[in-house]
């Protein structure tokens, strides 16, 4: 099975000082239809102007990924966990039992552009950690594996049985992935234009496009029309 999630498809929530794009249900955004996707419960994309951001909040038991696209975000939390992330790197929160922490722009005069992205854990009320690594590739045209369960290959070792991978494509090159028909896939298009076919189904996808996939043994094939970065989720089934 596929599902494909369009950009202006998705929540949209604006503040002035934020502007938001939820692919699924989140806050004061909420559609039955899209609750997650597995264990992937959140991707908001959000864009945070110079000098603003979210005040300390709590949050228990789940994993959060934060990918920065362009700027520098400035995270604090309760664990002890805080530094500057910038574009190429990616931080880790496992909240565990209970963490407090903000996230504000790191600029005065630029605005942040990152992806937030919530995981359920494998496990609840363990220890809340913190890890941040620089997840800038050492060459395109490939997969890079960002986070996985047991570290592999120095990624981020997460509480979940679920990898990311990021690949960053030039312009009219291919890349692959096997499909196991036991595990879920959700692929994003985080910047650039793509074209994706499993099997003998074929999208378009833009910056801001979603593949779930699921149930399918076909191999992922990818191309990128444009200069493009991609992640996709490998997931439990």
């Amino acid at each position: 099975m596929i599902i494909q999630r369009r950009s202006g498809d998705r929540g949209h929530v604006e503040a002035g000082w934020l502007d938001s794009r939820h692919s699924f249900s989140f806050g004061h955004y909420y559609d039955p239809a899209w609750m997650g996707f597995g264990v992937l419960r959140v991707i908001n994309e959000d864009r945070v102007a110079p000098g603003a951001g979210f005040p300390t909040h709590g949050h228990a038991n789940m994993e959060i990924l934060s990918y920065v696209l362009e700027g520098a975000l400035a995270h604090k939390d309760s664990s002890g966990g805080g530094g500057v992330i910038r574009p190429g790197e990616l931080q880790w929160m496992g909240a565990g039992h209970g963490v407090e922490h903000s996230e504000f722009n790191a600029s005065d005069s630029e605005p942040v552009h990152f992806l937030q992205i919530w995981l359920q854990p494998d496990r609840v009320n363990a220890a809340p950690a913190y890890a941040q690594r620089d997840a800038s590739p050492a060459s395109t045209d490939r997969w890079n594996l960002l986070a996985s369960a047991d570290g592999e290959a120095g990624s981020i070792a997460i509480r979940q049985d679920a990898r990311l991978l990021e690949a960053r494509l030039g312009a009219g090159n291919a890349l692959q992935h096997p499909l196991d028909p036991g595990r879920r896939y959700w692929l994003h298009l985080a910047r650039g234009q793509a074209s994706a076919r499993v099997g003998d189904s074929g999208h378009a996808l833009a910056a801001g496009d979603a593949l779930g996939i699921s149930a399918e043994s076909a191999r992922l094939d990818l191309s990128a029309d444009a200069d493009a970065t991609l992640l996709l989720f490998d997931l439990p089934g």
